[in-house]
């Protein structure tokens, strides 16, 4: 009977200390949803008021998605992109790889943010064009990096690099018929 309570005490610490440990995780994954989701929001602000006078006055190609598609996909890649980035953090905090990969998260992150102000901002498809090859570049690095820390948040990432790529090809689309 005693050896029974042990055991069963060791069992349960044991299950404390697993949800402990995967707290962390769930408060890392929620703070990098809402970091993504915060650049995308400021982001959108740029964006929101060239769409209905400047972006609507430009040739499109045929492959040109419709604008309200836009929001709910970006929302979808900011979320992933905030999941992968807190198993990272949690899995990866502790090792040189994984800070190198927070590293390239946050580059990535801030061309993302800065391709809305080139493009719609400074209503400059051509510095938009330059801006998202690096961007597409950095993603490229962050996948590596990530893959390395954790397979998972790696592959979350690749919807985000296939729309970046669409996004490129768009851009320069744009370019090439304004």
């Amino acid at each position: 009977m005693f050896y029974s309570i042990i055991i069963r005490n060791e069992i349960f610490l044991l299950a404390l200390l697993f949800m402990k440990k995967y707290n962390q995780l769930i408060i890392g994954c929620c703070l990098g949803i809402i970091l993504s989701l915060g650049v995308g929001f400021l982001s959108s602000i740029v964006t929101r008021a060239a769409i209905p006078t400047w972006y609507a006055s430009l040739e499109k190609p045929f492959f040109s998605p419709p604008n309200w598609i836009f929001a709910p996909v970006w929302t979808l890649l900011y979320t992933l992109m905030g999941v992968g980035v807190g198993r990272v953090w949690f899995f990866g905090r502790r090792h040189l790889w994984g800070k190198t990969a927070l590293y390239h998260f946050a580059a990535q992150l801030m061309f993302n943010g800065l391709w809305s102000l080139v493009f719609f901002g400074l209503k400059s498809p051509l510095l938009g064009l330059f801006t998202i090859l690096i961007l597409w570049v950095l993603i490229q690095r962050t996948i590596f990096w990530f893959r390395l820390v954790d397979r998972k948040a790696a592959y979350l990432l690749y919807p985000y690099i296939a729309w970046v790529s669409f996004a490129s090809v768009l851009n320069g689309a744009i370019l090439y018929l304004n």
